[in-house]
């Protein structure tokens, strides 16, 4: 008999907005090689980081798994970009997570939603870092140690992953990342990961419910790192918002995406006839449909149809 957290996860990989994480990009936007990360190896990546986190500390791994599944698929077309231009000119901002949970309880299956369990819907709402420091002011930790578990995984996973597709793209070498990560961390991303996922095992070890002493947390148990290692994958984080997220190489094609973003939205706000059907009928301002339906394109769907409307 499938438990409730088994019964939201597979909810979540059998609806729309999860199936199209996959042409939904990370950083670099439409990118030529076939090997870049996308919102869903992104996704099955922070999943199985933060499995093996809840396994290793004795939680619930269908709890962590559908939270993790469910985390980005309010994702915006073309990556953060797309995102900061929706809460740009939308009236009524725009983030992600928010429209994560959006996505699960109103959007799929024609307006029914999929019906999780608070657990799973607080875990989804409260992921989000935006530039926060790790387990710094404003760092928002979920009610429940499965949701900080996914919240944690997710840093681990974009981080690593975004070296690696920044090394791919060629905007920086192996030689120029900080030494604190390298001497830390290692240099591999097999190392990165293994090292960052000891040290939350070994900060968080109290969730076990096993003994206060192996612990430096004085009250309830929490998942999160030692402020050591925090510390360092800051300075990485830092690093890639310097060296590759602003690059010129992802802005030229980040430009372009933000057009893209505010020509659809405009035309739609203009032209509510040209809504698809569930769109145009649902009972919303019409700022929230149009939100609504722009978030939820593929890039090559924003594209295609941005092309068709002559708006590009």
């Amino acid at each position: 008999m499938r438990t409730a957290f088994q019964r939201d996860r597979d909810r979540i990989i059998h609806c729309k907005a999860f199936r199209r994480l996959k042409h939904k990009t990370q950083v670099f936007i439409a990118p030529l090689g076939d090997h870049y990360v996308t919102r869903l190896t992104h996704t099955l990546e922070v999943s199985q980081i933060a499995r093996s986190i809840s396994r290793a500390l004795n939680l619930n791994e269908d709890l962590t798994e559908a939270i993790a599944l469910g985390h980005d698929l309010g994702h915006t077309p073309f990556g953060h970009t797309g995102e900061e231009v929706l809460n740009e000119i939308s009236p009524f901002g725009f983030r992600h997570n928010e429209q994560s949970l959006r996505v699960v309880d109103l959007l799929e299956k024609e307006g029914a939603g999929l019906n999780l369990t608070f657990e799973v819907r607080e875990g989804i709402l409260k992921h989000s870092k935006s530039r926060t420091d790790i387990m710094g002011e404003g760092w928002e930790t979920p009610d429940t140690l499965e949701g900080q578990v996914c919240k944690i995984a997710d840093v681990v996973a974009y981080i690593n992953h975004d070296i690696d597709d920044a090394l791919r793209a060629n905007v920086i070498n192996e030689n120029d990342l900080p030494n604190p990560v390298t001497s830390r961390f290692g240099k591999s991303r097999s190392d990165r990961i293994n090292a960052m996922i000891w040290d939350i095992l070994s900060y968080s070890w109290a969730a076990r419910g096993e003994g206060s002493g192996l612990t430096s947390q004085e009250v309830k148990p929490m998942i999160g790192v030692s402020p050591a290692a925090g510390e360092v994958m800051n300075i990485l984080r830092e690093f890639l918002f310097e060296r590759v997220y602003h690059s010129s190489a992802v802005q030229i094609e980040a430009d372009k995406a933000r057009e893209v973003i505010r020509l659809l939205y405009q035309h739609f706000s203009e032209h509510e006839q040209n809504l698809p059907t569930d769109y145009a009928l649902r009972d919303e301002p019409l700022a929230r449909r149009v939100v609504d339906y722009v978030a939820g394109m593929t890039d090559q769907y924003a594209l295609q149809i941005a092309g068709e409307a002559g708006l590009i």
